[in-house]
């Protein structure tokens, strides 16, 4: 599987280059500004970009729009946004073309090697990684919105648990739920959230972008 690695302090970028060949992947670039990442990407057409929010020139929100652009020029390219704090603002944009591939971690993700590797698989394979802290965060700004309003507890936490990219088996173990009750609950959220019969992975980031769209509500 093939990598961009876009990350301006140097420690952290050589150690994501090692920790990443030790599980098998192939860094093909390890950048350290937005417009060496977007280049990289739109030139190289990586299997997933792993992209710190902030990056020279700017050191604001350069890795961001660098990979957004990238997501324009080549639909659907998987990114993994790595952030040292919550912005919910970041994770909106990132789902804003409901398509999926997407992923939001905190810096501290990366010293759990096997969760952070697990989630840049998933990402690559067009799934979702949203941070557990983004999801709380979310949780509390949208306790009253419609329609997350209409949905029950349990909904809740199937709905925050696909939001961080977890299979119906991953929630059932998390939630010690069978499978076939997880799935009930999936499609009770669909419903809930007016999305009609489709795909299951695409409905699955439709239901992660509306919630996240309520932080705005």
């Amino acid at each position: 599987m093939r990598v961009v690695i876009a990350e301006d302090l140097y420690l952290l970028r050589d150690g994501l280059v090692h920790l990443l060949q030790a599980h098998d992947f192939e860094v093909v670039a390890a950048v350290e500004s937005g417009p060496e990442l977007l280049g990289a990407l739109t030139g190289l057409r990586p299997d997933v970009a792993v992209v710190d929010v902030r990056l020279p020139p700017t050191f604001t929100d350069e890795g961001l729009q660098a990979a957004l652009a990238a997501r324009r020029a080549v639909p659907g390219l998987p990114v993994l946004v790595l952030s040292q704090h919550v912005e919910q603002l970041y994770a909106r944009e990132l789902l804003a073309d409901g398509s999926g591939a997407i992923g939001y971690l905190l810096k501290d993700r990366v010293f759990n090697a096997e969760q952070f590797v697990d989630a840049v698989r998933r990402v690559a394979a067009g799934g979702t990684a949203m941070d557990p802290e983004v999801i709380a965060k979310l949780l509390a700004s949208t306790a009253r919105h419609q329609p997350l309003g209409a949905l029950t507890p349990r909904e809740r936490e199937v709905l925050e648990l696909m939001a961080e990219g977890r299979s119906n088996a991953a929630i059932s173990q998390r939630l010690f739920l069978s499978e076939s009750a997880v799935g009930k609950h999936t499609a009770s959220i669909f419903s809930k959230l007016d999305l009609a019969p489709s795909d299951d992975d695409n409905r699955r980031v439709l239901a992660v972008l509306t919630y996240l769209n309520a932080a705005r509500g």
